[in-house]
């Protein structure tokens, strides 16, 4: 493997998230790594034709980001010290193709995720991504599962 310079986190902003979170700081700290810590707003155009919202689709899909990215502010700074060195996204799109598409971007050397998500959601949304990324992500990827961590 070489050098690891930038680790990549998604989370989901859950408390699972942030035990992955912690871990991914203390392998950023032996490698010397930045984190990008990554959110992805899934997108409602596979759903357009099943529902009609309040609002347009458009216009909730940028509340979403404009929430998530408050969300992501104070879930870093409740999960991380200082002297962690890190950015943050906020994506939009398929999960996967999203996780993906930034890894290579931002020239992930690693991206370090959770094997749950949030309780009830678990093996439906978080366990199948991960498993997809797994499989088609452009760099290595270690999963946690944060029940044993």
């Amino acid at each position: 493997m070489n050098e690891i310079k930038k680790i990549m986190v998604p989370v989901d902003f859950s408390e699972n998230s942030q035990k992955i979170l912690r871990t991914a700081a203390d392998f950023a700290a032996r490698f010397k790594a930045e984190l990008a810590v990554v959110f992805v707003v899934q997108n409602f155009d596979d759903y357009s034709g099943f529902f009609v919202p309040h609002m347009p689709i458009i216009q909730l899909e940028e509340e979403m980001v404009n929430s998530a990215r408050e969300k992501m502010k104070g879930f870093v700074t409740e999960t991380l010290d200082d002297t962690v060195r890190h950015a943050t996204a906020i994506l939009s799109g398929d999960v996967v193709e999203e996780i993906n598409r930034f890894a290579s971007e931002q020239k992930a050397d690693l991206i370090v995720m959770g094997t749950h998500g949030y309780k009830g959601l678990d093996k439906i949304l978080f366990g199948s991504v991960a498993e997809k990324i797994v499989k088609t992500a452009p760099c290595p990827v270690l999963t946690i599962n944060p029940y044993r961590s």
